[in-house]
């Protein structure tokens, strides 16, 4: 009987080779981007303590919150969901995945911070939702997942440093023509579901727009969160509205999960086209 082949592992070389690679991305990304979108820095001398903090916060609880959605994801994709996800009639999933997101996300807006208990209840449940419709990626090849993370946080990394130390509101213009870009992206993801499969060219420009153009869209919107978050710190700095770094955490969480979802769509579509 023929003894089954050992599986070759990668040695310690290979690896720090990749961690290497990959922290070079991520600080070749943000040096990049700063050079690039970046000539007109604060002229307040620098980030004031009270916004370094509001900002820290933040990222925190928009850190927290992605691990949360990877951890119920791979919960509930162990216990058997995205495979009956798959099996239910697709407008269902996108009119109650919607609902249940709006919903929590209400919630969680309209809380008071000094409500905690409520406050992170909602805001939970938003994360949890969010890895109930997300599911069906842990299919896909950890690797895939693992690069597509590495991305999207080299992305967002850089475009956040750039939007912190950029001039004051400098970029807070951005929110009018970001909305209109999502309303097209938003209708060419829907294409798939209304157009007939013969339709094979408009289909092909319609997942360009989604994938290529839905990552400039919320790589803007990470550049527009970013001032709007040190806008609000200096609100709150001046007590005209209430500390609430949970709210500010949602917007960058939704950033961070259309780029991760358009960065695996495009690694896997490469990954296709090297076979």
């Amino acid at each position: 009987m023929q003894q089954p082949e050992p599986i070759a592992r990668p040695d310690s070389g290979s690896l720090a080779q990749r961690l290497l690679y990959g922290a070079a991305i991520v600080g070749g990304t943000v040096v990049a981007t700063n050079f690039l979108f970046n000539r007109e820095t604060r002229e307040d001398g620098g980030m004031p303590p009270f916004e370094r903090q509001f900002l820290n916060e933040t990222f925190m609880h928009t850190g927290l919150g992605v691990g949360i959605i990877g951890v119920a994801a791979q919960a509930l994709h162990r216990s058997g969901w995205s495979y009956r996800l798959m099996t239910t009639n697709p407008w269902v999933v996108l009119g109650v995945g919607v609902a249940a997101s709006l919903g929590t996300m209400y919630g969680t807006f309209n809380t008071s911070p000094d409500n905690y208990v409520q406050k992170y209840a909602f805001w939970g449940g938003f994360n949890l939702c969010q890895a109930a419709v997300l599911s069906p990626l842990m299919m896909l090849q950890p690797a895939l997942l693992a690069r597509a993370g590495l991305y999207t946080v080299a992305m967002m990394g850089s475009i956040a440093f750039v939007g912190a130390t950029a001039k004051q509101e400098k970029y807070l213009y951005l929110g009018g023509p970001l909305l209109a870009g999502v309303a097209v992206v938003a209708v060419s993801g829907l294409a798939p579901l209304i157009l007939p499969v013969t339709a094979a060219r408009t289909l092909m420009w319609s997942e360009r727009i989604w994938m290529y153009g839905g990552l400039a869209v919320f790589g803007g919107f990470t550049l527009y969160d970013t001032q709007k978050i040190l806008y609000h710190a200096q609100m709150a700095e001046r007590g005209l509205v209430k500390k609430d770094v949970v709210n500010e955490s949602v917007s960058l969480e939704l950033d961070f999960l259309n780029i991760f979802i358009r960065m695996v769509q495009i690694l896997g579509l490469r990954n296709q086209n090297r076979r």
